[in-house]
């Protein structure tokens, strides 16, 4: 009866939400997945859940994601650099599973997402959120709150610290393809930006030039000829020059002649 339970089970967590996630499906065409995953993006799944994190993992990798999953918000800030290695003696036995590539290897990685969960031991999704947020080189990147209880609270506050969304467990494929074409769409703004200031760029540099090139090609201006003339003119006399002693008929002025 026991063991009649357990592989039902079994059977239910590896058909969950109707698609197949035991380790070997779609194993004949796993070329063809590992290089999608090559070019997809960058997810990092937090929590501490084994069977949460098979299953994130899974409906990323049926996304066309590429997954590196890590069971602590320690161990992830850990692989983002963003702990020191006193801070992390109580974390340093714990296991990080990943699809595309080991912890040694994901600094030279880009992280496009990162999922984790709200209630974890140790570090919370909150205050992993916080940190992310609090780094200079993070900070941009989208971070997704699960959790199992949906409470407004929560929710607002993790939205109003920085949060891109939040998600109700179970995690399904509809909330994992919501996220992935909220990434495509974040890529083709990011490329649209990036070609606007370019080409705002290059715009400026031929302004400048064709500016340059007028000044240096232009004739003399005309406040250049007036400098010039100026100088070959001999200036009046100042009001305050000295000058010889008034003539007779200049003191003979009207109004001389009133006093």
């Amino acid at each position: 009866m026991g063991s009649s339970s357990i592989a039902s089970n079994r059977w239910m967590f590896e058909k969950m939400d109707g698609f197949d996630l035991s380790p070997n499906a779609n194993s004949d065409n796993g070329e063809e997945e590992e290089e999608e995953e090559e070019e997809g993006v960058h997810v990092l799944a937090v929590d501490d859940s084994l069977a949460d994190r098979k299953v994130i993992e899974r409906l990323l990798k049926i996304s066309s994601c590429k997954v590196t999953a890590v069971d602590s918000g320690r161990r992830a800030l850990k692989l983002l650099g963003l702990l020191d290695d006193e801070e992390d003696k109580s974390s340093s036995s714990s296991s990080a599973s990943s699809s595309s590539s080991s912890s040694a290897g994901f600094d030279v990685l880009k992280v496009d997402l990162i999922m984790t969960d709200y209630c974890m031991p140790g570090m919370t999704g909150y205050e992993l959120l916080k940190k992310i947020k609090e780094s200079t080189t993070f900070r941009e990147i989208p971070v997704v709150i699960m959790s199992s209880e949906n409470v407004m609270a929560r929710i607002d506050r993790c939205l109003e610290e920085g949060a891109e969304d939040f998600i109700v467990k179970p995690v399904k494929l509809s909330d994992v393809k919501r996220i992935r074409e909220y990434m495509a769409s974040r890529e083709v703004r990011s490329l649209q930006n990036q070609e606007e200031r370019s080409r705002s760029s290059i715009n400026k540099r031929k302004l400048q030039e064709s500016f340059d090139l007028s000044l240096s090609s232009s004739p003399p201006s005309i406040s250049s000829y007036q400098s010039r003339s100026t100088s070959l003119t001999p200036s009046p006399p100042s009001l305050f020059s000295s000058s010889p002693p008034c003539s007779p008929s200049s003191l003979d002025s009207p109004t001389r002649r009133l006093k």
